[in-house]
């Protein structure tokens, strides 16, 4: 189980550059270059972003892409949410039914809370509180 994808880590670090950049258009090229990433790979990623209106992006020899929200509202739980949908740490539903044993699980019960906790931790991860972390 991977708590964060490729998707998702490429994301919070091509944001935390565009954060950085006070507003300027910066290339998809020099991000890339800058946090060692594949260049097709983060424009996938960034198409997501702009999608969801995280990111600005504009065309032409001055152009790029830019943050397109305020860093301290960009929460990592919703980029994670963006890139994986909704946390869990169970499928507690197959092929649409759910488990048998839904009702007496006893560790469902248990990690459901830990998947709690995990939402709440991420809700209060913003952006603003990574560049924050990182100077």
């Amino acid at each position: 189980m991977k708590l964060l994808t490729k998707d998702t880590d490429y994301a919070v670090r091509a944001l935390l550059i565009l954060a950085q950049s006070k507003g300027e258009f910066v290339s998809v090229r020099e991000i890339a270059k800058k946090q060692n990433m594949p260049y097709h790979f983060l424009r996938r990623v960034l198409r997501e972003l702009i999608k969801n209106k995280i990111v600005i992006a504009k065309e032409g020899g001055r152009g790029g892409v830019k943050i397109g929200k305020d860093p301290a509202s960009v929460k990592i739980k919703d980029l994670i949410k963006i890139f994986q949908g909704d946390i869990r740490f169970l499928e507690c539903r197959l092929r649409g039914k759910v488990c048998r044993n839904y009702s007496g699980c006893t560790l469902r019960e248990k990690i459901q809370k830990i998947e709690d906790m995990a939402v709440k931790a991420f809700s209060k991860i913003t952006l603003k509180a990574l560049i924050g972390d990182s100077n």
